[in-house]
């Protein structure tokens, strides 16, 4: 289905990208009021001020509800730079500094390292203190209803933890659940606020960032590697029930999966997020595209649509993400057993397991 969108907006796109004659000077004026491309990705793209709408005409400097964020740069010979990202904005230079497509670049060419607190670091931020406050209050709700029935935030939370704790930990690790539930449950209710913050208006798209996902893999990866045991190796470098001749070309392929598990966790979890803001933002777009009232109630129900559907994806990527690292950590802490010998391991069953889901 999201293939079926992502296509749908590729098509409808190639009319706005398409090289056309070249216009007059009224065409042009109507043309470069609106540009689907940039205004998507200006959406799901980091940058170094929060702008969250402008009312009125853009092309006739409309009024913008805007954030600057701070700007902190280190340039080798010139110092530690901390300073207001709004002195930068319409293509200002700024003590040598100069934003060139939301990239800090130096104005002579020279070598920054850009340290700023972007959109995106401060929506980090911001979910990280929604989190530690809406969790402390689940904390302190147990504490002074110690054994009585839940109230409030707790009641609802609490269905989710028992359920992570019970459907994903127990049956995914086993006995030696509890050491990573703290973990497990900081990325499920991470993704999963992170990925809500993003479908309000003028958010950032946190968990459509790479980067982000790649350090929630990396977490993962190290966790594994760092909880392994003996069996978990044995079976990478002595794989039961494999002829020794073809250990050669196995051992590769294990090592590679290996990788493989924390990349498609990364990708994974990139690519529903980023495509389903792009599919809203591309039905949004066609209002402005065919500039007609007819388009708008069909492009408003279909926007309307994926949006809600998009709160379903909102969770449900919390909780894959979640229940695939649970199962790599589990095929790392499993302890030796005969049908290892039998059936090619319990490892490989849970990575087969973890391949299906």
């Amino acid at each position: 289905m999201k293939r079926l969108l992502i296509a749908l907006f590729c098509i409808l796109s190639l009319p706005v990208f398409a090289q056309e004659p070249t216009p007059t000077i009224e065409e042009a004026t109507d043309s470069e009021a609106f540009s689907p491309g940039e205004m998507i990705l200006h959406h799901i793209g980091d940058a170094h001020e929060w702008h969250f709408a402008t009312i009125g005409d853009e092309a006739e400097h409309g009024t913008h509800f805007t954030v600057p964020l701070p700007i902190i740069a280190y340039q080798p010979g010139k110092g530690l730079s901390v300073f207001s990202s709004s002195r930068l904005a319409e293509g200002k230079v700024y003590n040598g500094l100069k934003l060139e497509h939301e990239h800090l670049e130096a104005e002579d060419g020279g070598k920054v390292y850009d340290f700023s607190i972007t959109k995106n670091v401060a929506s980090l931020l911001l979910s990280a203190a929604l989190l530690l406050g809406v969790f402390f209050t689940v904390a302190n709700g147990y504490k002074k209803n110690h054994g009585g029935a839940p109230r409030g935030v707790q009641s609802f939370f609490e269905v989710l933890i028992v359920f992570i704790r019970d459907e994903v930990g127990k049956k995914a690790i086993g006995p030696k659940y509890e050491r990573y539930m703290p973990y497990l449950l900081t990325i499920f209710f991470f993704i999963w606020f992170n990925n809500l913050l993003g479908l309000m208006p003028g958010a950032a798209n946190l968990t459509g960032n790479i980067a982000v996902t790649m350090t929630l893999a990396l977490m993962t990866l190290l966790i594994t590697l760092a909880s392994s045991n003996k069996n978990y190796w044995a079976h990478i470098f002595a794989t039961p029930g494999v002829p020794k001749l073809l250990l050669p070309i196995m051992i590769p392929v294990e090592l590679i999966g290996v990788i493989v598990k924390p990349f498609s966790l990364m990708v994974r979890l990139f690519a529903n997020i980023t495509a389903g803001h792009i599919v809203i933002l591309s039905f949004i777009s066609l209002i402005f595209i065919f500039k007609s009232v007819l388009i708008s109630p069909v492009s408003l129900a279909f926007g309307l649509f994926i949006n809600v559907l998009e709160l379903l994806v909102a969770i449900l990527q919390a909780y894959i993400f979640t229940l695939l690292t649970a199962m790599y950590i589990g095929g790392a802490v499993e302890d030796h057993h005969d049908a290892d010998l039998q059936m090619g391991g319990g490892d490989g069953a849970a990575e087969a397991h973890a391949h299906g889901h």
